[in-house]
């Protein structure tokens, strides 16, 4: 089990308040686990509102049609260095 950054715990944060995931601690998302598909079964819908979220907490914009946005929403951890990267 990887451990988690200040920076992961931060988001993982972001993403159970953006997407109300009332019966989960932001610790129990790993790092590495995979936020779509047998991961934590997020959808389409689910990253829009990550979007949102992180443009209004980070002031940075995600566009559905970028391939860097798409790979950055593979994990926790790569979707917070993307942020960090772009912030």
């Amino acid at each position: 089990m990887s451990q988690h950054t200040e920076a992961e715990i931060k988001m993982a944060k972001l993403l159970v308040e953006a997407l109300n995931l009332e019966d989960m601690e932001a610790e129990e998302i790993t790092p590495d686990e995979q936020l779509f598909g047998d991961g934590l079964g997020l959808d389409s819908i689910d990253a829009l509102e990550i979007s949102l979220a992180i443009s209004q907490e980070y002031g940075v914009q995600m566009k559905a049609e970028d391939e860097a946005t798409r790979e950055a929403f593979a994990t926790l951890r790569s979707l917070t260095e993307f942020v960090e990267n772009n912030k």
